[in-house]
C-alpha cells in the first residue's frame, strides 16, 4: 500500500543552533546501513547520497535487498546499525528516531492506492493542510502539471491504469516531499505505456527539484530514469555511478551480465598473455596460470562473411578472426539476434546487428572482436554463466 508523508520542521530543529543547507548538501544521505532478520543481513553496510533534484535508482535483482533499504529510509523499519540524514540533520540512527511523518519523505508503489469512494482533487488533496483554497489551487497545478485536469471531479474507477498512476504522482508531490522514494512504481503498466508515463514522471519530479531514490529491477528503466546507479547484490551496494560509467566499465562479470546479454571466452594467463581463438589478449594483472573470463556483448562482434574458407585479415582493433557455423536467426524488431557455433569448441556465441539479418542455419562466416569493448575478469564457475 502506499501513503504519503509530510514534512514537521520541529524535528529537525536544535537547541543549539541548525547545519546549514548548502548547494553541496545531500538532500538524503545514508551512511553505512545495515538489517538483519534471523541472523542474515538482508542491507548490508549500505551507503548513497542524493542531492536535490537528482534520481537514483538503486538497482538489483529480486531479494536483493532493495525494498528493505526504501524502508528504512522512509522510517517504516529500522536498521541495525548505520545513520540517515535529510538535508543534513540525522533522522535516524540505532539510537534516535524522527518518525516518518518527520522525515520530508514521499512513497510511491506499483499499487497506486487511491482511495475509491474519493474523487480525483480529494485523492490529491488528502493530507495537504491549509485552507481550502489553498488545497484547491495546489491541487488544480499538480493535476495541470500532469494533463489530468479535466478529470479532476472523476473517481479512480474512470481512469486507465496511467491516468491513474499520475494521480498518484500527483497525490506523493502534493505536500512538496522533498524527496520522493519510488518502489517499481511502473511494473504494473504495459510496456508502450510504461515508458511515456515514466519520461512525463521524471519530468514533473525535476520540476519540483525533488530527489529521489527510484527501486527497480529492470537496467532499461534505470538507465532510462536515473542520473546515478547503485547497483545492489546480495544486501550490498557493488557498484555507484552513473549509468553509462556502470555499463561501459562494470565492476565484474555479474555486473557486466546485469545489464545486457553477454558471451564469455575463458583462457588461461601465461606471460602477461591469454590465448584465445581471436588472437591473445593481455592480461597484465591476472598471475601466471589462472583462468580468465573476457567477456564480449552481443553487438560488439563484427561479423564477416566466409570467402571460400578464408576470413579477413587480423587486425589490431578486431584481432585475429575465428570460424563460426549460424545455429539459428531471429529478427527482434531493430535488430538481429544471430546464434553462432564456433568451429573452435563447440561453444555458443551470440550476436546482434541492426535491421534485418537472417542467414541460413549453418552457413559459415567468421567473427571478430572489438579489443576495447572487452572485460576481463578472473573466471568464474561454469555453473553461474551469464551470472
Amino acid at each position: 500500500m502506499g501513503w504519503y508523508l509530510r514534512s514537521n520542521p520541529d524535528y529537525f530543529a536544535r537547541e543549539k543552533g541548525e547545519t546549514a543547507v548548502t548547494d553541496a548538501t545531500p538532500r538524503l544521505e545514508v551512511q553505512h546501513i545495515s538489517r538483519r532478520f534471523g541472523g542474515r543481513a538482508v542491507v548490508d553496510d549500505v551507503s548513497l547520497k542524493v542531492m536535490p533534484g537528482q534520481v537514483t535508482c538503486l538497482l538489483g535483482p529480486s531479494g536483493c535487498g532493495k525494498s528493505t533499504t526504501l524502508r528504512i529510509i522512509a522510517g517504516v523499519d529500522m536498521q541495525d546499525e548505520g545513520k540517515i540524514f535529510v538535508d543534513g540533520q540525522l533522522v535516524c540512527d540505532t539510537v534516535h528516531r524522527v518518525p516518518p511523518e518527520g522525515r520530508s519523505v514521499g512513497l510511491m508503489f506499483q499499487d497506486f492506492a487511491l482511495f475509491p469512494h474519493l474523487t480525483v482533487a480529494d485523492n490529491v488533496a488528502f493530507g495537504l493542510k491549509g485552507s481550502k483554497a489553498e488545497k484547491r489551487a495546489r491541487v488544480e497545478e499538480l493535476l495541470t502539471r500532469v494533463d489530468l485536469l479535466r478529470f479532476i471531479d472523476e473517481y479512480p474507477h474512470q481512469l486507465s491504469g496511467g491516468e491513474q498512476q499520475r494521480v498518484a504522482l500527483a497525490r506523493a508531490l502534493a505536500p512538496r516531499p522533498g524527496i520522493m522514494l519510488m518502489d517499481e512504481p511502473f511494473s504494473g503498466l504495459d510496456d508502450r505505456l510504461r515508458d511515456d508515463i515514466r519520461d512525463e514522471t521524471l519530468s514533473v519530479l525535476k520540476e519540483e527539484g525533488t530527489a529521489v531514490l527510484l527501486v527497480t529491477h529492470e537496467p532499461e528503466e534505470a538507465m532510462r530514469m536515473a542520473d546515478e546507479i547503485a547497483l545492489m547484490r546480495d544486501g550490498r551496494i557493488v557498484q555507484q555511478g552513473a549509468p553509462y560509467n556502470i555499463y561501459n566499465a562494470p565492476v565484474d562479470r555479474a555486473a557486466a551480465g546485469f545489464f545486457s546479454d553477454i558471451n564469455v571466452i575463458r583462457g588461461e594467463v601465461h606471460d602477461l598473455f591469454t590465448k584465445t581463438p581471436f588472437g591473445q589478449f593481455m592480461t597484465p594483472a591476472m598471475p601466471d596460470g589462472a583462468e580468465v573470463d573476457i567477456i564480449i556483448r552481443p553487438q560488439h562482434l563484427k561479423i564477416e562473411f566466409d570467402r571460400n574458407g578464408n576470413g579477413p585479415s587480423p587486425t589490431p582493433e578486431n584481432g585475429v578472426p575465428a570460424r563460426a557455423y549460424v545455429e539459428r536467426a531471429r529478427f527482434m524488431g531493430s535488430e538481429s539476434l544471430i546464434e553462432f557455433r564456433m568451429d573452435f569448441d563447440g561453444s555458443i556465441l551470440k550476436a546482434t546487428v541492426p535491421g534485418v539479418f537472417l542467414p541460413q542455419p549453418n552457413t559459415p562466416m567468421w567473427l571478430m572482436i572489438r579489443r576495447e569493448r572487452c572485460f576481463v575478469f578472473p573466471a568464474k564457475d561454469p555453473a553461474v554463466a551469464g551470472a
